[in-house]
């Protein structure tokens, strides 16, 4: 089994930005754990601040890989082409946000992406990748 984990802007500085609403730890440290207790899954990551090469990332992998997990950052909120990716591939994707969007500033409560996902998890911090990783090894 493959899946991919695809982070949008912003998330590389993980650990850096923002600690009271995304925690201390970097997604890199955190990736390590995640291959650990899903060692039985091929595990990949990547991340771009770039809405047009997270585009081409989801095209990439959207017809070969088992699933994917993904975090649009704040394109969530902003982008129809995303939306529009996510629905032209084959491979399930599962919707994370380490913060809850539905308790943040308003504009954040809509995700453009979410009728095109699985689903959505939010608001339980990195483990939220845990979460979506579960539901697609066992779909």
């Amino acid at each position: 089994m493959k899946i991919i984990i695809i982070n949008g802007p912003n998330l590389n500085l993980l650990g850096t930005r923002e600690k009271t609403i995304y925690g201390g730890e970097s997604f890199e440290t955190y990736f390590e754990k995640l291959k650990e207790k899903f060692a039985d899954i091929t595990l990949e990551y990547y991340q771009s601040n770039v809405e047009g090469e997270l585009i081409n990332k989801l095209h990439e992998v959207g017809f070969s890989y088992d699933g994917i997990v993904f975090n649009g950052g704040g394109y969530t909120h902003t982008s129809v082409a995303i939306s529009d990716a996510i629905a032209a591939i084959n491979t399930p994707v599962a919707e994370v946000h380490i913060s809850n969007i539905h308790a943040r500033e308003e504009f954040r409560h809509l995700s453009l992406i979410t009728k095109e996902c699985a689903g959505m998890i939010t608001g339980f911090g990195l483990r939220g990748y845990d979460m979506a990783l579960y539901y697609l090894s066992h779909i």
